[in-house]
């Protein structure tokens, strides 16, 4: 595994500069209403003062995105009111907020939210210059959200009980009986039934039903978030778990690499569990306009790309910008042959799992 760098204070990450603050600036001010002599003196306008905050609903947790959200509102002078939550859960309220909703952006976790989202015809278009940021295929074809980070499925294991050569290369492999109780799956998350969803779209019905219910049948172990199950892994309370690969690298981090006992697996090439999926964001039709561009189109600046390179540990999209230290080019993962947006037929993975009593 590779050598990482201890975590910055978040409060050293970031220094908006160049472009991306001259665009920020502008935006501000034209969302001001122009302003007089004696406002732009005072460095605020009236109208500024009186403006209602960006209103942004989170399925990244407060944890991992609060302090860069702190830092856009510094930097560019746009207020902004978070409500965070789970991604699936924010998406059905969402829907059922319809026009209603106060939501001006829609930060989402996963592409299987973002996509329930874009199908309920509750987005209107990121700007073109934004999207272009982003290779097409970690974005919706019709520009309705555009991809901010890249995350590959992987499968912890301990290192001390399991051998890398005897790691699954297949998920599929994980209903082997040699696992039995020895599996730990996240079934109420939304990356976890995201990957379920795409399985369902490359394999079918019918195999991925008989998959999950054979991980039943072997006893998996169920967890109720990502880090739960690495945690778990690490102090060799299971073998295996199926997580996000950022998580390794978070908590090797925070407590450095040598001390971790659990380890990462790259799934085979075309693998359910080889799915790199985006965290994403989307525009609501009648958001806050300038101010609601002008975040989407930080999400992607440099320095916030960097941020999350390097202190979520997430793929960045934009081009120029470096991952982590050891992981694999993101070019190199080869997931299953899904279109992103097409993880929003959740429901019927959703029910699915409920069928075999994962949910």
């Amino acid at each position: 595994m590779p050598l990482l760098r201890r975590r910055r204070p978040h409060s050293l990450v970031l220094a908006l500069g160049g472009v991306l603050a001259g665009t920020l600036a502008l935006t501000a001010c034209s969302s001001s209403g122009g302003g007089t002599a004696e406002s732009d003196a005072a460095g605020t306008s009236p109208a500024a003062e009186a403006s209602e905050p960006l209103v942004i609903y989170s399925g990244r947790s407060e944890s991992l995105v609060g302090p860069l959200l702190e830092q856009f509102s510094e930097d560019s002078g746009i207020a902004t009111e978070v409500r965070y939550g789970d991604s699936a859960e924010l998406a059905a309220q969402l829907v059922e907020e319809g026009d209603r909703t106060p939501a001006d952006v829609f930060l989402a976790q996963d592409a299987g939210a973002l996509g329930a989202v874009s199908a309920a015809g509750l987005f209107g278009p990121v700007p073109p210059a934004t999207v272009e940021l982003v290779p097409p295929q970690y974005s919706a074809e019709d520009g309705t959200w555009v991809g901010v980070t890249g995350r590959s499925r992987v499968i912890a294991y301990d290192a001390q009980q399991v051998p890398e050569a005897d790691v699954p290369t297949s998920v599929y492999a994980l209903t082997d009986p040699k696992w039995s109780g020895q599996v730990a799956i996240a079934p109420t998350n939304a990356s976890f039934q995201s990957f379920v969803t795409a399985m369902r779209l490359t394999d079918g019905d019918d195999k991925t039903q008989a998959w999950l219910q054979g991980l039943v049948d072997n006893d998996v172990q169920t967890y109720e978030k990502n880090g739960l199950i690495l945690d778990a892994v690490n102090a060799g309370q299971v073998k295996l778990g199926l997580v996000n690969h950022y998580y390794w690298y978070e908590k090797a981090a925070d407590v450095g690499a040598e001390a971790m006992r659990a380890q990462i697996a790259f799934s085979a090439p075309g693998d359910p569990g080889a799915l790199v999926n985006v965290s994403g964001a989307g525009i609501l039709t009648g958001g806050a306009g300038e101010d609601a561009d002008a975040f989407v189109a930080y999400l992607l600046g440099t320095d916030a790309q960097t941020y999350f390179a390097t202190e979520t540990f997430e793929y960045p999209l934009v081009a120029g910008i470096a991952a982590a230290e050891g992981l694999p080019a993101l070019d190199s993962l080869q997931g299953p042959p899904v279109p992103l947006e097409r993880l929003e037929e959740l429901p019927a993975t959703q029910e699915m799992l409920r069928d075999v009593g994962l949910i």
